[in-house]
């Protein structure tokens, strides 16, 4: 089969584990799959080698016609979470075919984790970038404002990607060689060690190496 290149997942939580020495091992636990194929994408017709994967199971009823309509070749009923991981060779995989951790991780080996971060909202330059602010006794009256931004002889203007307030989280950032600890293939969960970005039951996307 060719190289699968991830998996969808749910993000469970974090807890620890204790290694044969004693050690205590910070982990994140993953509902991982299973994974259906719901279509095929070649070089040929799309210009890149990918399948398209859905996960988490949806009820028929809450279906719209468009979707019900796509997941009808997989006979496998209809899914809230939709996406694409490129592939070597897609003619390996059948439509309708679950995709299960088991299947193409192993313990040990190096993934990466992409998830959208918790949102923070709007924000300052203090929680936002760290900024020091200003001393905070009485009478400073500048505590937490990011102070100059520019110069007004030259260039004459706020020069772009000045750090300052703003939109704080809610983006999507990949976590890289993460190491997964267990896997256990009855309950489709994947451990990882360390922390992963993204809340408690927040889509992950497992990329292998």
């Amino acid at each position: 089969m060719s190289k699968h290149m991830g998996i969808l997942g749910k993000k469970m939580g974090m807890t620890r584990i204790f290694s044969e020495a004693g050690a205590a091992i910070p982990v994140t636990v993953i509902e991982t799959g299973p994974c259906v194929v719901l279509q095929k994408k070649s070089a040929d017709k799309e210009g890149y080698n990918a399948i398209q994967v859905g996960f988490g199971a949806k009820k028929e009823s809450r279906l719209s016609k468009p979707e019900a309509g796509h997941a009808k070749a997989a006979a496998k009923g209809g899914f809230y979470h939709i996406k694409e991981f490129r592939v070597s060779d897609p003619s390996q995989y059948e439509i309708g075919q679950e995709i299960l951790v088991g299947d193409i991780l192993s313990v040990g080996e190096l993934v990466d984790v992409r998830a959208q971060t918790r949102g923070r909202g709007f924000q300052g330059v203090v929680r936002r970038y760290g900024f020091k602010g200003g001393r905070a006794t009485h009478g400073s009256m500048f505590h937490r404002a990011p102070g100059s931004i520019g110069c007004s002889a030259w260039p004459s203007r706020v020069v772009k990607g000045k750090r300052m307030p703003g939109q704080m989280g809610s983006k999507f950032i990949t976590k890289k060689n993460c190491t997964i600890i267990d896997i256990r293939p009855e309950q489709n969960v994947l451990v990882v060690k360390g922390s992963v970005p993204g809340a408690s039951e927040g889509i992950i996307q497992i990329f292998k190496k």
